[in-house]
């Protein structure tokens, strides 16, 4: 393809493209977990609000994640935005294969079984309404129940395909 004034090189859709044009884009990082028969939980840079009214959410989930079997059944499940303090827990709910649960990683069991992670800056627990196929993925969207803002901190970035604190 050629370049048009003021842009590079344009390229043809590919995973690749999308890939690369993704890691532009700074986004918040968050947990996703669920219960099952053990629990469940990976790393999110696809959390968004969507509507106030019913107070609503989305993410996206990979439909050959470990984790999707579990979320695709559970009734609930939990959201924690993560803290800059977090990279560590962040980089451990990515790693395939990894006990995420497992000491260091803190948590407890909350509002309808949920897995709640402790330290992070704020999390909800949220009943599923929606899961939507989306190619290899499915987002999920879900209703708020319960939840806490009120943990300390600034929020952890993942960009250019690292996780980030905010400068000042």
């Amino acid at each position: 393809m050629t370049a048009s004034p003021g842009i590079g090189t344009l390229r043809p859709a590919s995973p690749d493209l999308l890939r690369s044009v993704f890691r532009q884009h700074a986004a918040g990082v968050a947990v996703i977990t669920a219960a099952g028969e053990r629990p469940v939980g990976f790393t999110a840079t696809s959390l968004n609000s969507v509507a106030a009214e019913p107070p609503l959410i989305s993410f996206g989930v990979g439909s050959g994640s470990s984790s999707w079997p579990v979320i695709a059944e559970a009734e609930h499940i939990g959201v924690h935005i993560l803290g800059e303090h977090q990279q560590e827990l962040a980089a451990t709910f990515a790693r395939s294969g990894a006990d995420r649960f497992a000491p260091p990683t803190e948590w407890r069991t909350g509002p309808e079984g949920v897995p709640v992670l402790d330290g992070v800056l704020a999390w909800l627990v949220c009943r599923v309404v929606a899961r939507v196929p989306a190619g290899d993925h499915r987002i999920v969207v879900a209703q708020a129940v319960v939840g806490d803002p009120a943990g300390a901190g600034r929020p952890l970035i993942y960009h250019q395909g690292r996780f980030n604190a905010l400068r000042d």
